[in-house]
């Protein structure tokens, strides 16, 4: 019996004591700061701007059509939470 007390003493001691233990001091803190994800993107000529003459309204009028891009984009990076340094808050 007495023997049963000491060893769950013991490892209530063993438990308790990396508890006890700790004296750290804080040396660094560090927040999370969401980077969003990079891209890259090209523009492809798909049609030249360029005029036309239409009959609109019982009238021959010239029209002017802007030029027409395609755009393709691709991702380079994904978006992501590097750890910056920050004040720590006690």
């Amino acid at each position: 019996m007495k023997t049963t007390i000491l060893a769950a003493a013991a490892v209530l001691v063993s438990f308790a004591a990396p508890a006890m233990a700790w004296e750290g001091k804080v040396v660094a803190c560090y927040d999370s700061v969401w980077v969003p994800a990079k891209t890259e993107t090209h523009k492809k000529l798909h049609s030249a701007a360029h005029t036309k003459w239409e009959h609109r309204g019982g009238q021959l009028v010239e029209v002017y059509y802007a030029p027409v891009y395609i755009q393709h984009t691709h991702q380079k990076s994904k978006g992501h939470y590097p750890k910056v340094k920050a004040a720590c808050n006690k």
